[in-house]
């Protein structure tokens, strides 16, 4: 779905990733793992059409998209959760919500009945401004707004950043439930265990290189990823 190789962006002068590759198979939740500073939002971005690489080549679902702006990649079918609470805080949730559907039209009736099949707060919030739900429910409500546009390819940065940890298990719990729902996600997170607990593949991302990749469970196992991250 997702094939990202060999892409170079700085910051002005300032390179920030080198000769990047990775991709995403249909239906998979593959994990893009890196401790802050490595290039893990810059890479998002550029993906998303928020940067563009200086060289080498972005292919969603076979069709060259390096040079797209964002809201052209987002009607192909691919749609950024980004770091922090992403709503607007003033509107309510059904609006927050239906503003994630502009590019679906009119018919949005089944899309956000699915939205609160799985989030059944946010129906329970839905005249509530969003500035007032909790932190959970602001991610939720951000996941939920990303869905409402139907994507093929949702990216996920950071999502259990500054969340309790009971809400951590929550988010990752609906995580997988997308897989369900057909989603196909890109995890980029610090968490480390819980991200590999539930993807297929990860990619290991240092100082703007990636530096490992392979299956989730032999990550968990890898004596790199012990040390470095997990402590162990």
């Amino acid at each position: 779905m997702l094939e990202v190789k060999d892409i170079n962006v700085s910051y002005g002068k300032v390179q920030v990733l080198w000769d990047l590759s990775f991709n995403v198979g249909r239906g998979e939740i593959v994990t893009i793992l890196g401790s802050n500073g490595a290039g893990k939002t810059t890479t998002v971005k550029t993906v998303t059409g928020l940067l563009h690489p200086s060289s080498g080549s972005i292919r969603f679902l076979d069709e060259n998209i390096e040079k797209l702006p964002p809201y052209a990649i987002v009607k192909k079918g691919m749609t950024l959760v980004p770091e922090g609470m992403a709503s607007f805080p003033r509107m309510s949730v059904i609006e927050n919500l239906l503003i994630g559907a502009y590019t679906q039209g009119d018919n949005v009736d089944d899309t956000l009945e699915r939205v609160y099949q799985i989030f059944p707060k946010l129906r329970e919030r839905g005249k509530q401004q969003a500035g007032t739900l909790s932190g959970g429910e602001q991610r939720m409500l951000a996941i939920g707004k990303a869905l409402m546009s139907k994507p093929g390819l949702l990216i996920l940065d950071e999502p259990s950043l500054g969340l309790a940890p009971n809400l951590v298990l929550t988010i990752f719990d609906v995580i997988q439930k997308l897989r369900e729902e057909k989603v196909t996600v890109l995890l980029v997170e610090q968490n480390v265990h819980h991200a590999l607990e539930i993807s297929d593949r990860g990619y290991v991302l240092e100082k703007g290189r990636m530096i490992l990749d392979g299956k989730s469970s032999d990550l968990l196992k890898d004596g790199f990823v012990k040390k470095s991250y997990l402590g162990i």
